[in-house]
């Protein structure tokens, strides 16, 4: 089984339901630059542009899936229209997103 960070599709109405969900806080409002360092205990403050214009976006650097925090995706779990789904273009396998929850929060 491969896991994938979230993608957030072209269906989001924008409710932000997922926002508070995320443990990493990997989700953002349109239009927002964002920090790796943001909820994490990384220290790169370097500003990021956003990733999307339109909808809600997740930040797959800072995407564990929730491993090591909860047995599904939050942000889908939450999400009224199903638009939080599976990034084909980034998989990951369980022992990396072991080592990315790490990274963000245990440094």
């Amino acid at each position: 089984y491969s896991f994938m960070a979230i993608k957030i599709t072209d269906e989001c109405i924008n409710c932000g339901a997922c926002e508070p969900e995320c443990p990493n806080n990997a989700i953002y409002e349109p239009e927002t630059f964002w920090k790796l360092s943001e909820g994490t205990s990384l220290k790169d403050e370097t500003e990021m542009d956003p990733i999307s214009d339109d909808v809600y976006f997740i930040a797959t650097d800072k995407c564990t899936e929730c491993i090591g925090f909860h047995d599904e995706p939050q942000c889908a779990a939450v999400c009224p229209v199903d638009c939080c789904l599976d990034d084909e273009d980034n998989v990951e396998t369980k022992e990396q997103l072991l080592e990315k929850k790490k990274r963000l929060h245990d440094n």
